[in-house]
């Protein structure tokens, strides 16, 4: 996608058809990181073909591992075991994947060489702190620049050693970049979490064969063991779901039948506060595919209502935020976020600027520390910027089909980093879409 691409968005047709969503990030990422870890050949069908997730299956083939991809959405990944990664004489670029720095720095902080992680303009202002400081408390090195931000500098050869640690605020990324720092520590590795997150990494590494203990909100693992290659088939990515579940619930008389979308329960928060909302939307034909729950959801516009968001489903829904903020916007009567401080460090501040872009098309906002108070309302046309967040980008999009005017979203070429060709399914549901140049 071409630097300053802008879309036109407006009001269209009710919302129609059966849709599969590109597969699941954080899935996707796990997939290649532990089939490069393990002994043996792994294959990961449905992987998503975003940037973020190519840019982390580019970084281990950096560390010299071999990567095929005989179709798209494919990849068989040739695994070197736990000590086969090699040097590279080059930075390791990570792009805009939060995510892969994050578990890089896991898996790259117990390794016999030194290596440098580095990212984007986006990814190069946020903090890595969280995951520096409990890495170093297991004996890692990890250089930074001032506040905890990338580059990564991270020194090998350091005889990492278990710890017991109690994440500070919830984060399914640092819990994951401790665990599989604990793959390579002397002794046991405990995370504990105020707060449960997604638990991805464990029930991969389970799936990989290593021995890990795992409930709610906790997770220990020791280290001396070994990952097996396995067959990795990724779910649709419920984030990316997200955007068509509040689209169709809130422009009139749409139907939309989302298929094979990953519902872990770790995951899948705004499926609850759009029902408390009175969304319709119904789990059809439940089952598990790659030790993943999936499920198929219909969902039929319904008239929503203001609630206040229980802040238990915060940890379930922190990627989902921008897309809820929209629902509550169309919603009647007031809704009320609090707990999503975390927004505020996430590709962009996403509470300032949905709050901006959403004041720009006629809705009631105001900001908190924390969240924000919304009173629903109509929406009228404008121009908006999405500061390069794929997912303020599409939660536009979404907003548009309830506006009055046309919505020109400006900076949309991240939206490749998790959902290649959104614009082209969400035109052949229903949305009027298309691509410009400056705002």
């Amino acid at each position: 996608m071409s630097a300053g691409q802008t879309w036109i968005a407006a009001p269209g047709a009710p919302l129609r058809g059966t849709l599969r969503v590109p597969g699941d990030k954080s899935v996707s990422h796990r997939a290649v990181m532990l089939g490069a870890l393990a002994e043996g050949v792994t294959r990961v069908t449905g992987f998503l073909e975003g940037e973020d997730t190519r840019a982390t299956a580019r970084v281990f083939e950096r560390l010299g591992v071999r990567i095929e991809t005989p179709s798209a959405s494919e990849r068989i990944v040739h695994g070197v075991g736990l000590h086969g990664l090699r040097a590279s004489a080059q930075a390791l670029d990570c792009g805009n994947a939060g995510t892969g720095m994050r578990l890089l720095a896991g898996v790259l902080a117990g390794q016999g060489f030194d290596s440098v992680l580095i990212g984007d303009e986006s990814l190069s202002k946020r903090p890595m702190r969280r995951v520096t400081e409990p890495l170093a408390a297991m004996g890692a090195r990890i250089d930074s620049k001032a506040g905890g931000l990338p580059p990564l500098r991270i020194h090998g050869g350091r005889g990492l050693q278990g710890i017991d640690y109690t994440l500070p605020v919830a984060s399914a990324q640092v819990k994951s970049a401790l665990l599989l720092a604990g793959l390579y520590a002397q002794g046991e590795t405990v995370v504990r979490e105020p707060h449960p997150t997604r638990d991805y990494t464990e029930r991969m590494l389970a799936a990989f064969g290593w021995p890990i203990e795992f409930s709610p909100g906790y997770a220990r693992l020791s280290g001396g063991h070994a990952l097996r290659a396995t067959q990795v088939a990724v779910p649709a990515d419920f984030s990316s779901a997200a955007f068509f579940l509040v689209a169709a619930s809130v422009v009139p008389g749409s139907e939309l039948l989302l298929e094979a979308v990953g519902m872990n329960p770790r995951r899948t928060g705004l499926l609850a506060a759009l029902r408390l909302m009175g969304a319709d939307i119904v789990e059809e034909h439940a089952r598990a595919e790659g030790g993943e729950a999936v499920a198929d959801l219909r969902v039929r516009y319904a008239p929503l209502h203001g609630v206040e968001v229980p802040e238990a489903l915060v940890p379930d829904m922190i990627d989902e935020f921008p897309a809820l903020f929209v629902a509550a916007a169309c919603a009647q009567g007031r809704s009320r976020i609090s707990g999503a401080a975390e927004l505020r460090v996430k590709e962009s501040d996403r509470i300032a600027t949905m709050a901006q872009g959403l004041r720009i098309l006629g809705a009631q906002i105001e900001e908190t520390p924390d969240g924000a108070i919304i009173d629903g309302g109509a929406l009228q046309g404008g121009a908006v910027d999405s500061h390069g967040d794929h997912r303020i980008a599409m939660s536009f999009a979404v907003a548009a089909q309830r506006a009055r005017g046309d919505v020109r979203i400006g900076d949309v070429e991240n939206v490749a980093t998790s959902f290649p060709n959104f614009d082209g399914l969400a035109r052949g549901c229903g949305f009027e879409l298309r691509t410009a140049f400056g705002l």
